[in-house]
């Protein structure tokens, strides 16, 4: 049996590791980690030689081809002054000058109340606290799209002259439709104030090369058929060093590697590590690898995405109750606090592979409010981490993952049409069409 639970020398080993750390400085030294560019390519091949080093068998990086997309200039101006902005990953090339509109927080009814046609429309990067759910970036963007907008500006509601950055674009349709900006708190308060109403021009400058990404993975364990997944993201985006998201995933999941190493003949079950490429550009690798893997050999799924700056870990279990139980025979073994989620999040590596009903949790960090606060920004950067909590999650982490190996643990799957049905009830499924993310057919089986 995969039991841990009589030895604690893993523990100490971890708590003292620095083979996280180490491997999250190297990442965030990179610098740019953009999908399919050079960054990305060393990020990759830090963490294959990670896991070789902690002791994984078959380490390795399969590659894929990828709509590749590379920064240029972007501005705002209305005549008189131009505002600084970002480009938002995956906007087409382009320039638009129209009315400026901002559209407040952005949901559904404001750009269906809102004067969205032939104009430009700002939204922020929240939704209201008394909200039922977060409306994620790609969502106002296409109802941006759909209500025919000439451009879309994304403002930050985090202060710190911090414009935000995050991806556009479809899986049939990678580069967006119009184009698309990321503006600081300030800025978007100052186009609130002098620009509601009066013509601006925004224009995104780009280049978009046919590209390849990869996926980085090793084994552990016995070679079973069946395996456990554990996985984050490499790629971040090119404006910081993405720290938290998600160089602090992968370092957690490396770790993990080191801790199951020294005591891999005790696993029941294989154990395979995936750190994924072009997550931030929609969830390319693991879309990838989703189709390419026997899912119905995948026992379960542990998908850590930004989660060393909460000091307490989040695991959304999308329903599956085993993984709930699992999650609650953790907390209670370590009289530790782990928060738990049934929600769908259908926004990280996890996601390919749920949508079939495998069974997945997404790990990250309980932080305050809701959005991603320094994530997707400049700021998002290593001194805002600490190695305590990166150790702390991987013990926890290393527990749960061998409790799923163990040949007792039985985590039943869910069919397809409870994963649409759950999509529904929460008021997610309306956004994923827009989106275009909507995997399910009229019965609930997922489209092929």
């Amino acid at each position: 049996m995969t039991d841990l639970t009589e030895r604690t020398d893993w523990i100490g080993e971890t708590f003292t590791s620095d083979a996280g750390w180490d491997l999250l400085e190297d990442l965030v030294d990179v610098g740019n980690r953009m999908a399919g560019q050079p960054g990305e390519r060393e990020g990759l091949e830090l963490v294959r030689d990670a896991l070789a080093e902690a002791g994984c068998r078959d380490a390795r990086i399969e590659e894929f081809d990828l709509q590749g997309w590379v920064r240029g200039d972007a501005g705002i101006a209305d005549g008189v002054r131009r505002e600084p902005c970002i480009a938002l990953p995956r906007s087409p090339a382009g320039e638009a000058t129209a009315e400026f509109v901002d559209l407040g927080h952005g949901l559904p009814s404001d750009f269906e109340e809102g004067d969205v046609a032939g104009n430009v429309v700002m939204v922020s990067t929240d939704v209201p606290d008394d909200f039922d759910r977060f409306v994620h970036r790609r969502e106002k963007y296409y109802y941006a799209v759909e209500h025919g907008a000439a451009a879309f500006v994304f403002r930050n509601h985090v202060e710190g002259c911090l414009p935000p950055t995050g991806s556009v674009g479809t899986e049939d349709d990678p580069i967006g439709q119009i184009p698309a900006v990321g503006v600081s708190a300030e800025v978007g308060a100052r186009l609130a104030r002098r620009a509601e109403g009066d013509s601006v021009t925004v224009s995104v400058d780009c280049e978009t090369p046919d590209a390849t990404s990869g996926n980085a993975m090793a084994e552990l364990g016995p070679d079973t058929e069946e395996e456990v997944l554990v996985s984050s993201h490499v790629d971040a985006h090119d404006i910081a060093e993405g720290a938290m998201d998600n160089g602090a995933g992968t370092a957690t999941i490396v770790e993990v590697a080191n801790a199951l190493a020294a005591v891999e003949d005790e696993l029941d079950t294989r154990v395979r590590f995936v750190a994924y490429g072009a997550e931030e550009v929609g969830l390319v690798g693991s879309s990838v690898e989703a189709d390419r893997a026997d899912r119905e050999a995948i026992e379960a799924i542990v998908n850590v995405d930004s989660n060393v700056f909460g000091r307490t870990l989040s695991l959304s279990t999308h329903g599956f109750d085993d993984l709930t139980a699992a999650a609650d025979r953790l907390a209670d073994r370590f009289d530790h606090p782990v928060s738990t989620s049934e929600e769908q999040v259908p926004h990280s590596d996890h996601w390919p592979f749920v949508i079939h009903g495998v069974p997945g949790y997404m790990v990250s960090g309980e932080t305050e409010g809701r959005g991603r606060g320094w994530g997707h920004t400049e700021a998002d950067t290593l001194e805002k981490l600490e190695p305590r909590n990166l150790r702390e999650q991987a013990i926890l982490l290393t527990a749960l993952v061998a409790d799923l190996a163990d040949e007792g643990t039985a985590v039943a799957r869910r069919d397809p049409s409870e994963i649409a049905a759950a999509l529904e009830a929460e008021d997610q499924a309306a956004g994923m069409k827009v989106i275009g993310d909507w995997p399910y057919d009229d019965d609930g089986a997922v489209a092929e």
